[in-house]
């Protein structure tokens, strides 16, 4: 299991032990709704809500390629998660670098950012944004992609 997993687990773990808290002093109304809650921070917090990452190095190639920003993030980044559901369905349109499973985007991050692994940093045309409002990165994107 990765870091990337940790928080989730714990969210839906924490509100697991609660909610059956509840049922147990009586209190099944509360329980559910308690539970979802936690149940939706983890999902929240989770790698799901972001597109699909790739490698740095794939990244910077597609990006070379194709001229679309390179984010680099990592879950349970409140910061990271604003972009992402600011951006919305042009989320997909980037290309999204996992700083937690790839150590070359760590690397390039750390590089970027005066050691410091401050995420999200974005990258356009090879110049390095750091935690950049999400209106200005959706004004990188091509308008034809």
């Amino acid at each position: 299991m990765t870091r990337t997993w940790i928080l989730p687990i714990l969210l839906v773990l924490c509100g697991s032990l609660v909610s059956a808290g509840l049922v147990f002093s009586g209190s099944p109304g509360e329980a559910a709704p308690l539970l979802l809650v936690f149940i939706l921070l983890a999902g929240v917090n989770s790698p799901l809500v972001f597109p699909r990452s790739v490698g740095a190095q794939e990244a910077q190639r597609r990006s070379a390629a194709d001229g679309r920003p390179v984010v680099y993030w990592r879950s349970g980044c409140k910061y990271c998660l604003r972009m992402r559901i600011r951006l919305g369905r042009n989320a997909r349109q980037l290309h999204w670098v996992n700083i937690w499973r790839d150590p070359a985007g760590a690397a390039a991050v750390r590089a970027a950012n005066d050691g410091n692994e401050t995420v999200p940093t974005v990258v356009v045309a090879g110049r390095p944004h750091t935690n950049p409002d999400p209106e200005w990165v959706r004004g990188q994107l091509s308008p034809s992609a």
